[in-house]
């Protein structure tokens, strides 16, 4: 419609610029260009082409759609991760030449024709900034699409409103405690939809776990807080047979050491707060796919709940984006050093990380990361009130919820991000009172060892 609608104008003013000079054209040379009598002298000619160059319909461009621009990266699939990071979605701006996005804070878009916007119509649905970073986010999880999202937790909601009540969603027993609290309290007991908790280290089981109602597997891997990993592409595989979704979240590992799509599933989710913003100074999240179809279900779920990002946020993720590779190296390094002091300190009964070879998934972490990352979790020695003192005794690493960010973080599980978590649940799973997680920050190496030193000794 919209495209007739612009062919209809464009004769009409043709016809309308034309009409002062008719008299002088004569009869024979109308008769050869009138559309109806098109026949043997209007066949094919050297003087008939330039009125088909003139055609509305070949020369005006069709407008670009959202999806259209990460095309526009295909170029950067060659190079390694930091020039994607730093360039894909990243392009000077072609008016003024400004080396970084803009930030577009314009809520509504000027359009040419009514019904006819050049790309955006309306900021809910997507915004010259928001692009920019999804790009960018789809650049490095090797996805060709992505939306950012207002939080982690809105890439969870966004796909779970492709389920109806009845449909049946498996997840991972250890997993985020926000996710567990949405899928126990709002989509089981609220909407309806069936849910099963089950440890992914079994394939088997996870297998065994599967319905035929089943529309979603949700993974995490590492989980978060025990740091479990499990097979992928193994789950991807049964989940392909079953005709189910895997969705893995991949926020612990980033897409700098893990690609879960590289390894068939069919999303990818982050809290860009964590890593990808890397600045704790940002609350979004982010789902990375390669399916046109479920991108359009998607898209359509987004715009309808309002769950996309703001400008000036993903404007921050983008810039903390481009400096991913640079900080979960130097976080993982301290990370490596931190589990070993901790492996080897006499007031320390457990060591969790996938760096180490006391880790149950050591050799399974190699096989399908490029690295062990920079989250820790162990056991202190004694009680709530032992985890108590060590907790308050540190000093660089600050005692809070969250991770990721530059700076080292420290926290009790079961008094903190996992409250939330039944206590039964949270005993099964080895999230006890003296369970400690840590995330190593990009701080100086020696000066964190140290810190930890001090704390245990002061336990």
């Amino acid at each position: 419609m919209a495209k007739s609608a612009k062919t209809t104008a464009h004769s009409s003013a043709a016809s309308k610029k034309a009409a002062p000079v008719k008299k002088a054209i004569s009869k024979k040379l109308l008769k050869k260009s009138s559309p109806k009598k098109v026949s043997k002298k209007a066949s094919p000619s050297k003087k008939a082409s330039p009125a088909k160059k003139a055609s509305p319909q070949k020369a005006a461009a069709q407008p670009k759609q959202m999806w259209d621009f990460f095309e526009d990266d295909v170029k950067y699939k060659k190079y390694g991760f930091a020039t994607r990071a730093i360039h894909c979605g990243n392009e000077p701006d072609s008016k003024f030449g400004g080396v970084a996005p803009a930030i577009d804070l314009s809520t509504t878009f000027a359009q040419p024709a009514p019904g006819q916007p050049v790309c955006f119509d309306y900021a809910r649905c997507g915004n010259p900034t928001r692009l920019a970073l999804e790009r960018n986010l789809a650049a490095l999880e090797n996805a060709k699409y992505a939306f950012a999202l207002n939080s982690g937790c809105s890439a969870l909601l966004s796909i779970a409103n492709l389920l109806v009540s009845g449909d049946h969603i498996l997840c991972v027993d250890d997993v985020y405690g926000g996710t567990q609290r949405y899928i126990r309290k709002i989509l089981h007991d609220r909407q309806g939809v069936q849910v099963d908790f089950v440890d992914f280290g079994s394939l088997d089981s996870v297998r065994k776990a599967i319905k035929a109602s089943t529309k979603v597997v949700w993974a995490e891997t590492p989980t978060n807080p025990t740091l479990k990993i499990c097979d992928i592409a193994g789950i991807a595989k049964i989940c392909k047979e079953k005709k189910a979704l895997l969705v893995v979240d991949n926020t612990f590992f980033t897409p700098y050491l893990q690609n879960p799509l590289d390894l068939g599933a069919d999303m990818v989710v982050h809290s860009i707060t964590k890593y990808i913003g890397g600045h704790s100074d940002v609350v979004m999240g982010a789902i990375m796919l390669n399916d046109k179809a479920l991108y359009d279900r998607l898209f359509f779920t987004i715009k309808s709940i309002g769950s996309g990002a703001s400008p000036f946020d993903c404007y921050l993720a983008l810039r903390g984006s481009k400096t991913l590779h640079v900080r979960v190296e130097r976080a993982m390094q301290n990370a490596i050093a931190i589990a070993a002091l901790l492996e080897s300190h006499p007031k320390v009964t457990r060591v969790i990380y996938p760096g180490l070879k006391s880790h149950p998934q050591y050799e399974l972490c190699k096989k399908q990361a490029r690295g062990p990352g920079a989250m820790i979790s162990f056991y202190i020695k004694g009680d709530i009130n032992t985890a108590e003192r060590f907790l308050k005794a540190v000093k660089l690493f600050t005692l809070a919820e969250s991770l990721g960010g530059v700076e080292s973080l420290i926290e009790n599980p079961a008094l903190m991000t996992h409250f939330s978590v039944p206590p039964e649940q949270r005993k099964i799973l080895g999230i006890e009172d003296n369970f400690i997680r840590i995330s190593c920050g990009i701080e100086d190496q020696k000066d964190l060892v140290e810190d930890i030193k001090q704390a245990l000794a002061k336990a």
